[in-house]
């Protein structure tokens, strides 16, 4: 009988890191349950293979603090759905057609994505679809959640729902070709219909993952 191989502490810290954005071991120590010294050999053997990064930070007159967080390198450790063909094929294109032409398919290609999700979808309620949206990124490699706010959330203006994606499928062909994220927006806003969408973080401009605000239109 094949074993099935259980998720290990490092790649459990990885996960975390990545959903978080930074965090001290004794952040770590602390939502995991054990000790900081456990803790500090896992971050240490991460750091190792270059899976980890960390800054210094001052705090008062204490001892500085350590913050952790997930490197390019262990961003590539997460789901990448494409290969390199498909990095490939487009730099043949550019060389072949031409910047411009190569925009125009990007386009057209995001918004053939959009109408695809749109059918999927389907027209029930905007829960249902932001739902089933999440689900259909997720079977594409990315790491995506969704919740739900309202007026009363501090962290959102009105109420709406949040898609949040840690990390980006399409990583190595967005360094290339980063209209491809710029597109994302549209694509969500065309794929969901009857509401605004709106970028509140981006992974592009340094930030631990992405967001977009939905609400009714």
């Amino acid at each position: 009988m094949t074993s099935v191989q259980q998720p290990s502490t490092k790649d459990d810290i990885l996960t975390y890191l990545l959903k978080r954005g930074e965090a001290t071991a004794h952040d770590l120590a602390k939502h995991f349950e054990v000790s900081a010294q456990a803790i500090r050999r896992h971050l240490k053997d991460l750091e190792a293979e270059e899976l980890i990064e960390h800054r210094v930070v001052q705090e008062g007159m204490g001892r500085p603090n350590h913050l952790y967080q997930v490197s390019a390198k262990g961003r590539d450790r997460f789901p990448h759905k494409y290969d390199e063909f498909a990095l490939s094929l487009l730099n043949t294109l550019l060389e072949t057609v031409g910047k411009d032409q190569v925009g125009t398919l990007l386009r057209k290609q995001w918004e053939r994505k959009a109408l695809e999700y749109r059918d999927r979808l389907g027209t029930g309620h905007l829960t249902e679809r932001v739902a089933r949206l999440v689900q259909l990124r997720k079977a594409e490699g990315y790491m995506s959640e969704w919740h739900e706010v309202n007026d009363g959330d501090t962290r959102q203006a009105g109420s709406g729902y949040v898609i949040t994606e840690y990390n980006c499928a399409i990583s190595h062909i967005a360094e290339s070709f980063p209209s491809i994220c710029g597109h994302e927006l549209e694509m969500f806003q065309m794929a969901l219909g009857d509401c605004s969408v709106e970028r509140t973080h981006w992974l592009v401009q340094g930030e631990h993952h992405c967001g977009y605000l939905v609400q009714e239109g």
